[in-house]
């Protein structure tokens, strides 16, 4: 484990460094994360303004949902979608070969050698919106530890779901309208579940689970989620983070390597 910390540690100086040398970037993405903030919570506003409100769900709630959502899409931006880019890369120039001859698991140098800082706005401007509906709601520090477990399975599901997506590349080398699929379903995780008529409800729960990304943890610190759902999202976290390693392990099997 130690010699792991070591190597994640070296990636993120290493990127970070390289990603700094162009600072006005990171300007440039706190303006576009606040912009799409802005209109996420303006498209929130348009439900609320005549009285309408989700079922079970005031506003200062749905904004709760909204913050776990925005901070959830800065992970993304800061770490998921970079590696998932290079994993296509290095199968299209063949450089994967070079991966799989290094003595670390394969799966933790694709998902943890790029980081990108331009999704770190996106990060911090959530945690002031769940800082800020918490402030209305009136939550306590209890209420936030208590969506503390959920919200961190919410990103290992979130992770094994771009890895897998990832993992396909070794079939189709350009996946990109594949993880753009993924992230158009991942948008609805904007918005609380019981937006969405029932049948959706259903199909982002067990199928795709939305659900389980954002209603779900704010619901746990709202104290309206149930032992076993919570139990639920930890057992779905678990299961999708080996199903994405046997996945990887599988995909590898039908990799032609550039020397091959």
């Amino acid at each position: 484990m130690g010699r792991y910390l070591k190597i994640l540690a070296l990636f993120w100086s290493t990127a970070i460094a390289a990603e700094l040398e162009y600072r006005l970037n990171f300007l440039l993405a706190s303006f576009s994360s606040l912009g799409g903030l802005a209109g996420s919570l303006f498209g929130l506003f348009l439900f609320y303004r005549t009285g309408y409100r989700f079922q079970g769900w005031s506003w200062p709630e749905a904004q709760l949902v909204l913050g776990i959502f925005t901070l959830l899409q800065g992970a993304s931006a800061t770490l998921f979608v970079p590696n998932l880019n290079k994993i296509v890369e290095q199968v299209q120039q063949g450089t994967l070969d070079f991966v799989l001859l290094k003595p670390v698991s394969s799966q933790f140098w694709l998902s943890t050698r790029s980081l990108s800082p331009w999704g770190i706005p996106d990060f911090l401007f959530g945690l002031v919106l769940i800082g800020y509906a918490g402030q209305q709601l009136g939550l306590s520090l209890l209420d936030y530890l208590q969506g503390i477990l959920p919200l961190a399975c919410s990103l290992v599901i979130l992770y094994s779901l771009w890895f897998m997506m990832g993992s396909l590349s070794i079939w189709f080398v350009k996946i990109y309208n594949v993880t753009e699929v993924l992230r158009g379903l991942v948008e609805a995780g904007r918005y609380p579940i019981s937006a969405y008529p029932a049948g959706f409800r259903i199909f982002f729960t067990f199928v795709v689970p939305v659900a389980f990304l954002t209603t779900f943890p704010a619901e746990a610190a709202l104290d309206r989620r149930p032992l076993f759902w919570l139990s639920g999202a930890a057992f779905l976290a678990i299961a999708l983070l080996w199903l994405s390693n046997r996945f990887w392990r599988f995909a590898l099997r039908f990799y032609t390597s550039a020397s091959s």
